[in-house]
């Protein structure tokens, strides 16, 4: 995301668990969890960025013999048609994204579900809203009318495949930079309020990891916590995500794709680093922790 809104929502987060289920779970189905979590946002102007989801669905294709490739975002596939989806849930829950960071995440399904193919995700979205961090707590109730609908859509490419007795891992990052946009600069008299149109990242974790570690500098006598670090994440020469430190130091991006990737670090007041060649394994965590000198 880019560095004038650089907290992301990982609304957000969609994870189906890869694990083996008790005997007493059916051949026929998987397990499917689903969690929400949210990247940061900028916490100094913005108090609260809440949602409220009240159903998600998923387009089922049978087994994997059964699918033909044809059900992706530019198939042509009726994708509303009522019969080819499967409901995960279809109870209203509100959530504060900006509570859900640095790899705290909200389980909003966790069920069993028919083994086979998914292409197609829908989270039915009916308010929204943000209060600023001011002394009146001013709030923009948001609309978006497609969202109670349609749903907000969320291709898988490549399809997720549950099979029996076993769950799978997706990831949903709702991208809050991308789905708050605001009208004019916050704190200024041309800022009007926000649009909101959702935006909604997946990866799939079976094939993803994380990246985590601590940002610290050098104290008198001992190692002091660096809070609101900008932690950005490059893929050849591009930027994938970016997030920032919490208080204790530490920070979390999860559903990075396993490959290699380079990070930078920076604060004002310290000089930046950078480190290339970070592996980021499929299933597994990487670490990487950066002490930050203060600025000449």
């Amino acid at each position: 995301m880019k560095t004038n809104f650089i907290y992301a929502f990982i609304l957000g987060v969609l994870i189906l668990t890869s694990c083996s289920k008790s005997e007493s779970s059916s051949p026929e189905m998987g397990s499917l969890s689903i969690q929400l979590t949210d990247a940061p946002f900028p916490h100094d102007m913005v108090a609260e960025a809440n949602v409220t989801i009240f159903k998600i669905e998923a387009r089922y294709h049978g087994d994997d013999e059964d699918y033909d490739g044809e059900g992706e975002e530019n198939s042509g596939m009726d994708d509303d048609s009522q019969s080819s989806f499967v409901v995960l849930m279809d109870e209203e829950i509100t959530v504060n994204l900006l509570n859900l960071t640095n790899g705290v995440t909200e389980t909003l399904v966790d069920m069993d579900i028919p083994a086979g193919v998914y292409d197609l995700f829908r989270v039915y979205v009916k308010d929204a809203s943000i209060v600023l961090d001011d002394e009146d707590g001013t709030t923009f109730d948001l609309k978006f009318p497609s969202g109670e609908s349609s749903g907000v859509k969320i291709f898988i490419d490549p399809p997720l495949a549950v099979t029996g007795g076993l769950s799978a891992d997706l990831l949903f990052d709702f991208d809050v930079c991308k789905s708050f946009v605001p009208r004019g600069k916050i704190g200024t008299a041309n800022f009007n309020g926000f649009n909101f149109k959702p935006v909604i990242k997946v990866s799939n974790l079976t094939t993803s990891g994380t990246l985590q570690g601590m940002i610290t500098t050098q104290g008198e006598t001992e190692v002091l916590p660096l809070d609101g670090a900008q932690i950005t994440v490059f893929q050849a020469g591009e930027e994938v995500t970016s997030t920032f430190s919490d208080e204790t130091g530490g920070y979390v991006v999860m559903g990075l794709e396993a490959g290699m990737y380079d990070i930078s670090v920076e604060i004002e007041g310290y000089d930046s680093q950078a480190l290339e060649g970070v592996l980021i394994d499929a299933g597994n965590r990487t670490t990487a922790n950066f002490e930050l000198l203060p600025s000449e």
